[in-house]
Formats: C-alpha cells, sequence, structure tokens
C-alpha cells in the first residue's frame, strides 16, 4: 500500500523541552572510527553549494539543541551501561519529538514545515555517527550502543496498544532514499505519513481505532538482522493487545495512491542508502517463523477502499506481479509480468510494487 497524501488528524501527548547544553568535549569521540555510507552524506551539500544538507534540514526543524545534548550525555558517561542508557533514551526522545513536531504539538521548534520527515531521518544520522564514534567503546558495545538508539529513533520501542475492544492498527513507514547528488534533499512521504499517524485515535463505524506506527530504514542489512520482524513480531506476540490490521506505506508513483494486491520475495538488487545492492530471494530472519510462500497477497478491503471518496488522489489497484520464465534458474531471463494471480510452483521476480525494502515487509 503506497501514500502519496498525509492525513490531518488530532491527538494529545506531553511537550517536551529542551535543556541548554553544554558542548561535547571533542576528546570523546574517535574520528578514525569509519562512518557507514549513509553517515558519510551529513557533509554533502547542493551542487551548487551552501550548507551541509542535513545538519542544516535539523537546524531549521529546530532539533539541533536535541543533538548537541546527547553528544554532551554521552561524553560524559563513563561506563557502557551508563550509555547505554544515555542513547535508548535518546532514541525514544528523537521519536518523540518528531512525533510531537510532525502532529503540530512543537510550534515552538524551528522553521520548517511540520510535515517534513527529512529532520528525524538527519538528527538520526547526527547521532548515530557520533555513537558509532564514542571513543570509550568497543567495536561490539558500539554495535550494541546503535541497536538501543536505532529501535528508539524509529518508534520500535514506542508500540503501546491498550488493552480492551479498541481496534489496533499498526503502520510502518520508510526514511528518504536516492540520496546521492542533488538527491540528498529528498523527503519520503512514507516516512511523513509514519509521523502523522503515530498514536492518533481514529473515529470509525467500528468504534475507535489506535495507530502506531514504526519507521524502517532503507538497508537491506538491517533486514537481514530482522528489524521488520522485530517490530511486527514483536507487536504480534502480545496477544492481549495484538493489531488487528498492519499496513506497509511506501513511497509510489506520483500522482496516485496504490493499493498493492501481490507482494513478491524477491530482492531486485537496487542500492540502498549504503550503496549495497543485493539480488535473490528474500532470506528468513533467524529466530523467526515465516511462511515458505513466493508471494503474499493482501488482505485489505480494497473494494471498499476503491469505492469511497478519493479526495485529491485516485486510487488504484494494482494488480501486477512478475515471475521468472524458468522456476529452476530463478534471477535468469527476463521476468514475465502478469495480472492474474501467481500458480503454484511459480517463483517471484517482483510484485505490485517492484522489489525493493517495501515490497519486503
Amino acid at each position: 500500500m503506497r501514500l502519496t497524501a498525509l492525513l490531518p488528524l488530532l491527538a494529545a501527548v506531553p511537550l517536551f523541552a529542551f535543556p541548554a547544553v553544554a558542548t561535547a568535549s571533542p576528546g570523546c569521540f574517535d574520528a578514525s572510527v569509519p562512518l557507514t555510507v549513509e553517515e558519510q552524506r551529513l557533509t554533502a551539500t547542493m551542487p551548487a553549494g551552501g550548507p551541509a544538507v542535513g545538519p542544516e534540514l535539523v537546524r531549521l526543524a529546530g532539533l539541533d539543541p536535541l543533538v548537541a545534548g546527547v553528544k554532551h550525555d554521552l561524553c560524559a558517561a563513563r561506563t557502557p551501561r551508563r550509555a547505554e542508557r544515555v542513547v535508548t533514551q535518546a532514541g525514544d526522545r528523537l521519536w518523540r519529538t518528531a512525533v510531537d513536531r510532525a502532529q503540530g504539538r512543537r510550534p515552538d521548534l524551528g522553521t520548517l514545515d511540520r510535515f517534513d520527515d527529512r529532520p528525524l531521518y538527519w538528527a538520526r544520522l547526527q547521532l548515530s555517527s557520533a555513537i558509532r564514534q564514542w571513543a570509550p567503546a568497543s567495536p561490539s558495545q558500539r554495535t550494541s550502543l546503535l541497536t538501543a538508539f536505532d529501535r528508539g529513533s524509529r518508534g520500535l520501542d514506542d508500540v503501546r496498544f491498550p488493552l480492551g475492544k479498541t481496534r489496533r492498527v499498526m503502520v510502518s513507514g520508510f526514511d528518504p532514499f536516492q540520496l546521492d547528488g542533488s538527491g540528498v534533499r529528498i523527503s519520503n512521504p512514507a516516512g511523513a505519513s509514519a509521523l502523522q499517524l503515530d498514536g492518533r485515535v481514529l473515529d470509525t463505524p467500528s468504534g475507535p481505532a489506535v495507530v502506531q506506527a514504526v519507521s524502517f530504514p532503507v538497508v537491506w542489512g538491517y533486514f537481514d538482522e530482522g528489524i521488520v520482524e522485530a517490530a511486527y513480531g514483536s507487536a504480534l506476540s502480545d496477544r492481549a493487545r495484538r493489531p488487528d490490521v498492519l499496513i506497509t506505506i511506501s513511497q509510489g508513483r506520483p500522482g496516485r495512491f496504490d493499493i498493492e494486491r501481490w507482494a513478491g520475495a524477491w530482492r531486485g538488487g537496487f542500492p540502498d542508502n549504503n550503496n549495497v545492492s543485493v539480488t535473490g530471494g528474500v532470506p528468513p530472519a533467524a529466530g523467526w517463523p515465516q511462511p515458505d510462500v513466493q508471494f503474499i497477497e493482501t488482505t485489505l478491503p480494497y473494494q471498499r477502499m476503491l469505492a469511497a471518496p478519493a479526495g485529491a488522489y485516485p486510487v488504484n489497484f494494482n494488480q501486477s506481479f512478475c515471475v521468472w520464465p524458468d522456476s529452476a534458474h530463478p534471477g535468469a531471463g527476463t521476468p514475465v509480468c502478469r495480472s492474474d494471480a501467481p500458480a503454484a510452483g511459480e517463483i517471484a521476480a517482483s510484485g505490485g510494487g517492484g522489489n525493493y525494502l517495501s515490497k519486503e515487509t
């Protein structure tokens, strides 16, 4: 399912203020520790010059005091346990602040449009690069700290559904991608949608529905480590509060809203945000039981969605999918694309929206 328009809804969550903080000591970061390709883009400017785009977006959104404060607290941490507490709280705080800003509860934060998802993305990279280069940590400690921070900053630790008969909806969005060159300023409506929807209580004909959202990275390695299963699986494992609906949202074709019928279990090789390409079948994530299927069909009520007023964007039911011509040799030859239904034994080459990370969710 793809979203190219944002939903203006209402909610109320407590506000947080940023205290004044001291500048982080430069000696607590080791610049010799290599950053990821994604983090290295923090220095990227537009072709015409000017300030680095990512940090400038963080500044314009008023998130730079939060970033500076976390760096200061990290430098003040004397033990890995204390550092873990700092980065865990930082991840949760960054996500909560980004949601509050997006939903209009932080008008004090900067001048950038509140529907802009980019400040969260770039602030996360500023802090992940600082954690990666935190001098006192060993490589294994850095990995643990980065995981703790990343989970919180993506909303994975913030998924809390109520008990009772309230309906529960879990939504996932994505980071910006295709960032090289002038694309460094790009946004992602799926990530913006996650920020707009998180924590909302929607009125439906069947009663109130609570929405909880997460935002996924556009990095194959995170998927190999099971970040999607950690998000969805943890929510589904809580049988007293498990979501009634899971909806994945990703950036789609301009000017329309696509409901995609089929998702295929194939990685098409398009580079991720670390410029890594992966081609082949979708591997199972360790520790999470998964069906051995090539295609998954949506169970969204697409007929009612198609019949509902479309607003500014026409709603399209995308039934296309592609299979490899020789099931014994997937990846060889030219995919055969159709719009009926996959047959038993056919190997997926792509779903309705292609074969990138959004299909894998």
